[in-house]
């Protein structure tokens, strides 16, 4: 039904302004008594066998939403009915920020992608917090932090710590992000010294609750193999808890839309399928260059469970989906899931 009848209609209009539409339509109807336990029994699998035990929790099943989609924490609980195994909120901010002007947010429905440029447009850390305060305890939350644009770069660490102490009651786990295209970072959040810096300051932290929390590194799919030995090394270096493969891209090849469409468009952060193979690449090479010294989690171009399944013989331990959920619709987690099963 919902590429047959849903998309046609939600893709003839705005993307970003569809997107607030969506969470306003899928938060009335979850209130109707009847359709949260309506929707469960679409699409939540429920096997013992799809658990997965990483970080010292326990994952439901292996399929989580990418950060980006709830950035602010506020559907969470009712997206744990589309049969998610795990939910990133963010990226989040220490203050709101508006992002980047509009038009940010672009469809390539012939290469089944997305280019956006939304640049951290979110309500801030404490807005945040009083949406995860509501939390029914479904599913496993991540939280995906990052600086603000205005925050020079002296002050970057500051920034994620600010983020990290604040969230760390309420999250599951943490993400630092460090490789989106579309914020302002002077280079900094790419040198492997500072990144070393900053982790070790975020573990430091973590290391003054009663609990720690996991904390990954969600890496660009555009790096070269030598950047990757240097990520590998940085992990072992630091004992970071994983790695998360990968953001969206800056690359422009092998795109069906025209020169003139991307021209008109600009720069921006492309995800789907235009980045699968680039994802794969990615984990493959971290897991086999590093002895699967480490966890991954695949994102990038999951529009299918084949795409899945390809991300889990790579590497990956979980995955991720966000452009893939958006064309193929809710069904897409349960497919996945339905394959791991059989496979």
């Amino acid at each position: 039904m919902y590429k047959l009848i849903l998309r046609p209609i939600f893709f003839a209009f705005d993307p970003e302004k569809i997107h607030h539409f969506t969470f306003s339509l899928i938060k009335f109807t979850s209130k109707i008594p009847g359709v949260n336990a309506l929707f469960r029994r679409l699409y939540v699998v429920n096997d013992k066998r799809l658990e997965r035990h990483l970080f010292g929790l326990t994952f439901n099943n292996p399929v989580g939403l990418a950060a980006g989609f709830d950035k602010n924490a506020v559907l969470y609980n009712e997206l744990a009915n589309f049969g998610f195994g795990f939910i990133e909120i963010g990226t989040v901010t220490p203050k709101g920020q508006p992002g980047n002007p509009k038009k940010r947010l672009f469809r390539l429905k012939d290469d089944q992608g997305i280019i956006n440029r939304m640049g951290f447009n979110n309500d801030g850390v404490e807005a945040a917090i009083l949406q995860l305060k509501k939390n029914r305890g479904r599913l496993i939350i991540g939280g995906n932090i990052g600086k603000n644009t205005s925050t020079p770069p002296e002050a970057y660490t500051r920034d994620y710590l600010e983020c990290f102490n604040a969230l760390h009651p309420y999250v599951d786990y943490f993400v630092l992000n460090v490789s989106c295209p579309n914020v302002e970072s002077h280079a900094k959040l790419n040198d492997k010294d500072y990144l070393e810096e900053l982790i070790r300051e975020v573990q430091m932290a973590n290391s003054t609750f009663e609990k720690q929390k996991p904390i990954l590194l969600k890496i660009a799919p555009d790096l070269n193999n030598g950047q990757l030995d240097e990520i590998i090394e940085l992990v072992k270096d630091t004992h970071l808890d994983g790695v998360i493969a990968s953001n969206t891209s800056t690359g422009r090849t092998g795109l069906k839309a025209s020169k003139a469409q991307l021209e008109a468009i600009g720069h921006g952060g492309l995800s789907g399928q235009p980045i699968k193979d680039k994802s794969t690449r990615v984990i493959r090479y971290l897991s086999e260059h590093s002895g699967r010294a480490f966890p991954i989690i695949g994102v990038g171009g999951i529009h299918s469970a084949t795409d899945a399944l390809e991300k889990i013989e790579a590497g990956a331990d979980l995955v991720q989906v966000y452009t893939g959920f958006i064309y193929e619709g809710p069904s897409l987690v349960k497919s996945i899931n339905q394959a791991l099963l059989k496979n």
